[in-house]
C-alpha cells in the first residue's frame, strides 16, 4: 500500500472521562476505496473513536493523520475541511426544511447577496441521482421515511466533498429491501474511492460488504481481522470468550406449559387495527410473536399492557379481568412493557440510572408523600450489580450509557417491581452480540423464577431461537402457532403472508 492510498491513520489514541477510560491506546487506518468495519459491543469505545474524528471530542493521548500529515481536530468546521462526514444513528436533519436546504445547510449557493434556490435544488438534484434516490429537493424532511432520510444524509455528506464517510449502525432500522439498495451506494461510493467506516452489529452484513474488520473491547483495538472471517470468530474478539451458543434458551417444562395461564388476551380487537386476537402465556414460558412490519403485533401489545385502546376482548392476569385503557391497573396487575423505542418511551434520558430504576416502584416506595431514597437507591444499586450495569456510577445519566445497558436499565425496573408478565418488544435491537446473550439470560432468570414472557422480535432467528412457543400474526389476527420443534424459518413465513381466516376462532385457540 502506498501513501497515497492511505486515507487516515490514528495511532494510540487514549480518551478518558471522569470514573471511566474510554479509549487506552487504539490504532486504525483506512485506505482509499475501502469499507473498513469498526466492530464491538456496545461500550467498547466505537463511539467514542467516531466522536473523536467527527470533532466531537478531543484525545488526551495519541495522534490523528489525514494523508500522511498529523492533524488536529478541534470540531466540525476541522473535521469538513479534512473531507470526514459522519452520519449517526440519529439523523441529523432538520424537519420543517427542504431536502435541498438540509444538503446544503449553512452552505447555501448565492447570487447578488440572495440564496439561489434554483442552483442549490440543481446541485441536490445531482447529489441525489449519485445516491439513487428518487425524492425531490423541494420535499420537506418531515415527509420522508427512514431509508430516505439515509440517502439524504449521505447526499448532504457527498455535497462536502467527502473522502472519509463514517456510518453509525446505518441498516439498524431498514428493511432487507433498503438495506441491499444501502449496500448498492457504499459500494458505488467505494468504486469512486472514497474509504468508508462502517459500523454494524449485524455479523452477515460484514463479509457482505467489508474489507477489512478492526475490533474494539474495553477501548482497546484487540485485532484487525479479513470481512470474511467467521462470525464465531468475530465473537470472539467482541467479547473475550466463545459463545458456543447464540441463543441459550433454556425451555420451559412440561408441568408449566400445562399449568395455568398466567396472562391471558380473549377475543382482543381494535377495528381496523388487529381482530379477536386470543393466546395465553404461561408461568415459566416465552411465546414469541412474529410477523411481518404492519401485522399488528406491537399494536396489540401495547393494548394488552393498557397503552393503546381496544374495542373488544378482554386482557386476564391469573385469571383476573384487568381494566382495559389502564396503564396503571396493568402495572398493578403484574404486566410490565419494554417498548420498542427504548430512548422515547423506556427511559428519561437526562434522568439517573437510579432515576430510571426507580419509576415503576416510586408510587409504592413513596409514604405520606415522602419517597424512600435511601429505600429506592439501594433497591437500584442491588439490581444494577445484579444486571451487570456497565456505568461510572448510579448518577450517571442513562442518556450516556451504551444501547446494551440503557436496554438494562429498561428491564431492571421492572425487575425491581416484581413483574409477573413482562412484554418485550424488539428486546435487542441495536444491541451487540455480546449484549444480547446477556439479555437472553435474563430472559431465562425471568423464566426460571415464575414469570411469563411475551416478546416481539423482528429478528426471526431470535425469535426462533428464544421461544417455547411462536405465534404468527399477519393482517391484524394471530394467523397460526408453531410449538418450538414446529417453528422453522419457512414455517414462520408461510404464515405470516398468509390469509388469515377471519371465523371465529374455535375454543382453546391460541395456545
Amino acid at each position: 500500500m502506498s501513501n497515497q492510498d492511505e486515507l487516515l491513520r490514528i495511532e494510540g489514541i487514549r480518551k478518558a472521562f471522569p470514573g471511566v477510560i474510554a479509549l487506552d491506546g487504539v490504532d486504525f487506518d483506512l485506505r482509499r476505496g475501502e469499507v473498513h468495519v469498526l466492530l464491538g459491543e456496545n461500550g467498547a469505545g466505537k463511539s467514542t473513536l467516531i466522536k473523536m474524528l467527527s470533532g466531537a471530542y478531543t484525545p488526551d493521548g495519541g495522534r490523528i493523520l489525514a494523508g500522511g500529515e498529523e492533524v488536529r481536530i478541534h470540531g466540525a468546521q476541522d473535521s469538513e475541511r479534512l473531507g470526514i462526514a459522519t452520519i449517526y444513528q440519529e439523523f441529523n436533519l432538520v424537519p420543517d426544511l427542504t431536502v435541498a436546504e438540509n444538503i446544503f445547510l449553512g452552505r447555501q449557493p448565492r447570487r447578488l447577496g440572495m440564496i439561489d434556490r434554483k442552483r442549490m435544488e440543481a446541485d441536490a438534484a445531482v447529489l441525489l441521482e449519485r445516491v439513487g434516490v428518487n425524492v425531490s429537493p423541494r420535499a420537506r424532511v418531515r415527509e420522508l421515511g427512514i431509508a430516505r432520510l439515509q440517502m439524504v444524509e449521505i447526499a448532504k455528506a457527498l455535497s462536502l466533498n467527502t473522502r472519509v464517510l463514517i456510518m453509525d449502525e446505518p441498516t439498524a432500522v431498514l428493511t432487507s429491501e433498503e438495506v441491499e439498495k444501502l449496500f448498492s451506494i457504499v459500494r458505488r461510493l467505494r468504486e469512486d474511492g472514497v474509504g468508508i467506516v462502517f459500523i454494524t452489529h449485524h455479523l452477515e452484513e460484514i463479509a457482505a460488504l467489508g474489507d477489512r474488520v478492526m475490533v474494539i473491547r474495553d477501548g482497546r483495538s484487540v485485532g484487525q481481522v479479513p470481512a470474511d472471517t467467521s462470525e464465531d470468530e468475530l465473537v470472539r474478539l467482541m467479547v473475550g470468550r466463545s459463545i458456543e451458543q447464540q441463543y441459550p434458551r433454556e425451555r420451559a417444562s412440561a408441568e408449566a406449559g400445562a399449568a395455568a395461564a398466567l396472562l391471558t388476551v380473549e377475543g382482543l380487537t381494535r377495528d381496523g387495527v388487529f381482530h379477536d386476537v386470543t393466546f395465553e402465556v404461561h408461568a415459566g414460558e416465552v411465546v414469541g410473536i412474529a410477523g411481518l412490519v404492519g401485522a399488528g403485533r406491537t399494536e396489540v401489545v401495547r393494548a394488552v399492557f393498557g397503552a393503546d385502546p381496544y374495542d373488544k376482548g378482554a386482557v386476564k392476569v391469573f385469571g383476573a379481568s384487568v381494566p382495559k385503557d389502564d396503564v396503571n391497573a396493568a402495572m398493578g396487575a403484574g404486566i410490565g412493557l419494554i417498548p420498542e423505542d427504548r430512548k422515547g418511551q423506556g427511559l428519561v434520558l437526562d434522568a439517573s440510572v437510579e432515576e430510571n430504576l426507580g419509576l415503576v416502584t416510586m408510587r409504592s416506595a413513596t409514604r405520606g408523600g415522602l419517597v424512600d431514597l435511601k429505600g429506592q437507591r439501594a433497591a437500584a444499586a442491588r439490581i444494577a450489580e445484579q444486571l451487570g450495569v456497565r456505568m461510572a456510577g448510579l448518577g450517571q445519566h442513562v442518556r450516556t450509557l451504551s444501547g446494551g445497558n440503557q436496554q438494562k436499565v429498561v428491564i431492571g425496573k421492572w425487575l425491581l417491581a416484581e413483574t409477573k408478565v413482562l412484554i418485550l418488544d424488539e428486546p435487542t435491537r441495536g444491541i451487540d452480540v455480546g449484549a444480547k446473550v446477556e439479555i437472553y439470560q435474563l430472559i431465562n432468570e425471568l423464566t426460571a423464577a415464575g414469570a411469563a414472557v411475551l416478546m416481539i422480535s423482528s429478528d426471526l432467528p431470535e425469535v426462533l431461537g428464544m421461544s417455547d412457543r411462536v405465534l404468527v400474526m399477519a393482517q391484524g389476527r394471530i394467523a397460526g402457532e408453531l410449538s418450538a420443534d414446529e417453528a422453522t424459518q419457512d414455517a414462520v413465513m408461510a404464515l405470516a403472508v398468509s390469509n388469515p381466516p377471519t371465523t371465529e376462532p374455535e375454543a382453546g385457540r391460541g395456545r
